[in-house]
This record gives C-alpha cells, structure tokens and sequence, in this order.
C-alpha cells in the first residue's frame, strides 16, 4: 500500500476511501484483507466499501484504454468461477450463464494433475501446449443447455482416457505430453467460445470482453480475437497484470461504489463463496 502511494505521489490522508475484496475467495485472505481495510477506515474516517470479486474482475477492462462500451458482454474465466456476464453499466451486471459444477480453472489445474504436472497446472498445460496438436486426441463435450457450463464430464473423459492408455504403456503421458495438453486445451477453450459466441448472437452486442485468471492463456486469447473477428465485433482483453487477481481492478471497482455513494458499514462480513 505504501508503495501505490509513493508512486501516485500521495499519503494516506488524501485517500477517500477504503476498498476492499469481501468476497468470493480464499476465507483466510478474505479475513485477513477486511479486517485491515476496516481498521484503516476506522483509523482515517472514510467510508467503507466492500467489492465483489467477479464484478470486479469484470470491471477490469475499464482499467486502461481502449475500454469497451456499455452494454458489453464479459467472458469471466477463472479457477473458482466461469460466467457469461452482461454489464450494462459499472455496477449493473447481469450473469447469463456460469458454470453448473466446474470451474474451467479448476478443469486444468485437474487435468494438469492428472499429466503429473505441479500446481497450478493450467498455465503449465498452456505452455506444453504451444508443442502439441490439439486434434491428436478427442475428449468428450458437454451437452448443456442454454448458456451454462459444465466442466466436471470433461475431467472424466480425461481420467478415463488416461487411465486405459496407461495400462496400455505406463509411459503414455510422457511420450505425448504436448499433445495431451493442447488436445485437454482445445477442449476446454472450445466450450468457453462455442458458449459465448451463442451469447454474442442472441445479445447482439459489438463490444466483447474476457477477464479473469484463465484470460491470460494463449490459446484462449487467440480464439477469443477470431472469434470477435468472424462476428464483426470490438474485443477488449486487460493487460496480463490485470487478468489475474489485482489491487487495481478492487480500487476501480470501488471507485465505482463511491460516485454512487455506495457503501458499507464495518459489520461487512467476508464470505469465501458469496454470490452476486
């Protein structure tokens, strides 16, 4: 915090506010981050505000320029949450889809363990992808309904494969790990887009966004960019710094929160699992 001051060139008085994440994540981390931010607005008498986690993600694509334009659809991919979110405004949002068990997150960093990989795995999975053919294996694609996600059949499809295969040769998952993970990756990224590009055509919205831990993956952002290509839309996807979890996308979001007078009072409780 000290630093972010001395780079803004300001000290703790000139703060107006005091935000912070008061949910989803980690309960421990959540304690620890709202008891401070209580403390400090107790300490220099400014209002509190308390800022979900996914909103704030979203939130993210206004931290630089170019930003989209509202309303804008958000592709929010992350280890605890996959969601198709509508945001009409910086505080009015609308979620049109999400996961029904799995997060995608969650799906690599499984699969990746599956691989003998360490954790977190996705961005290992990412990596040995970049060496493999995504088409050299075919892992099973859930048939769900509307918007939502599902993620848990694919991990199954995955354990099963690997588990026949490697009865075969104990040796399997190292002879073909590119390819392992480029075929697992297309997987997973081509059920993100076949979903949200349904979204883009019911919404008719030009502006498209990703945000979120799993935004930062190659493949991901590619596909993203074709696909805003072939439907003629504007993409927006933040800096890397501003996909993963950040102080910036909790302070603009805050931001937000204070414009509209929007605050909390210090019985704000964290809740790891809290929804919108």
């Amino acid at each position: 915090m000290m630093e972010a001051l001395q780079t803004a060139n300001r000290e703790l008085p000139d703060i107006d506010a005091i935000a912070f994440t008061e949910a989803p994540g980690l309960i421990g981390s959540l304690l620890v981050g709202s008891g401070f931010a209580k403390s400090l607005a107790l300490a220099l008498d400014r209002p509190l505000i308390a800022v979900h986690h996914m909103q704030a993600h979203v939130i993210s694509n206004l931290i630089e320029e170019p930003r989209p334009s509202f309303p804008f659809l958000c592709l929010t991919v992350s280890g605890g949450h996959t969601q198709i979110v509508c945001c009409r405004s910086p505080l009015e949002m609308d979620i049109l889809g999400e996961t029904l068990d799995d997060a995608v997150g969650e799906a690599f960093d499984k699969s990746a363990k599956l691989l003998g990989l360490p954790y977190p795995g996705g961005p290992l999975v990412d990596r040995h992808a970049t060496d493999g053919n995504p088409q050299r294996f075919v892992f099973a694609e859930p048939q769900i309904p509307g918007l939502d996600f599902s993620f848990s059949g694919v991990k199954t499809s995955i354990l099963y494969f690997l588990q026949e295969q490697i009865r075969k040769d104990p040796d399997f998952v190292e002879k073909h790990l590119s390819d392992l993970c480029a075929s697992i990756q297309h997987r997973l990224i081509s059920i993100l887009l076949k979903k949200f590009r349904i979204a883009a055509l019911e919404t008719g919205i030009q502006d498209l966004c990703l945000a979120g831990g799993v935004a930062a993956n190659h493949e991901l952002r590619a596909g993203f960019s074709n696909l805003c290509e072939e439907l003629h839309a504007r993409p927006f996807v933040p800096n890397l710094s501003f996909c993963t979890d950040n102080a910036a996308m909790i302070a603009l979001t805050g931001h937000y929160h204070f414009l509209a007078g929007s605050f909390s009072d210090l019985h704000a409780t964290a809740s790891a699992r809290a929804q919108w």
